[in-house]
């Protein structure tokens, strides 16, 4: 954790555990952010990224007593994150909307002249093209790009999050780039500058 020493983690854990508000309100605060932004590439759109949170923070706090330090802390928050997004995904489809209105509501503003809102709307073509491309992966292919690709994860630590080895994990990776280089070239349009 960035702010709370290791040794203080634990203590921590132990208070929220316990019932203590405001040690897993400290303990979560340094998580979620990552938590968000995994759950927002898994799920796709920011309303499903909320309720996974959510859920996964339930469930985190629900679960706390159990947590016995075989991985870190980091490792199992993102783990029961990843789960939660999985659940979330086997129960909806992912929904997409756009139109000007959707693009002002999500924050577009014209910062030039060059900043138009067609280019805006093929940059946004182009994250929910390969967001639905994510989307279409199998769970376990899809978790691992997700981790290593978006979030920077290491091999290691996906492996741990995923409860896997890191060959099978590398496999994953591989496999699932291959497969989203397969979509995206059916879009040459918008990915017309993606790497053959």
């Amino acid at each position: 954790m960035k702010d709370v020493p290791e040794r203080d983690e634990m203590t921590l854990i132990r208070d929220a555990a316990k019932g203590d508000a405001s040690a897993f309100e400290r303990l979560m605060r340094e998580h979620e952010g990552r938590m968000y932004a995994v759950a927002l590439r898994m799920c796709g759109n920011r309303e499903d990224a909320q309720d996974c949170l959510q859920e996964a923070m339930l469930r985190i706090f629900r679960a706390l007593g159990s947590f016995k330090g075989q991985s870190t802390f980091s490792t199992w928050v993102y783990r029961v994150t990843m789960n939660a997004c999985l659940d979330e995904l086997r129960r909806r489809k992912v929904r997409t909307a756009s139109s000007l209105d959707v693009l002002l509501d999500n924050g577009w503003a014209p910062t030039s002249e060059d900043d138009t809102p067609e280019k805006y709307s093929i940059a946004a073509d182009q994250r929910r093209y390969l967001q639905k491309a994510i989307a279409s992966l199998p769970e376990d292919m899809r978790a691992a790009i997700v981790l290593r690709d978006v979030q920077g994860f290491s091999y290691d630590e996906i492996a741990r999050v995923l409860d896997a080895n890191v060959g099978t994990i590398k496999s994953r990776i591989s496999r699932g780039r291959e497969k989203l280089r397969e979509i995206l070239l059916k879009q040459p349009e918008l990915f017309d500058r993606y790497p053959a």
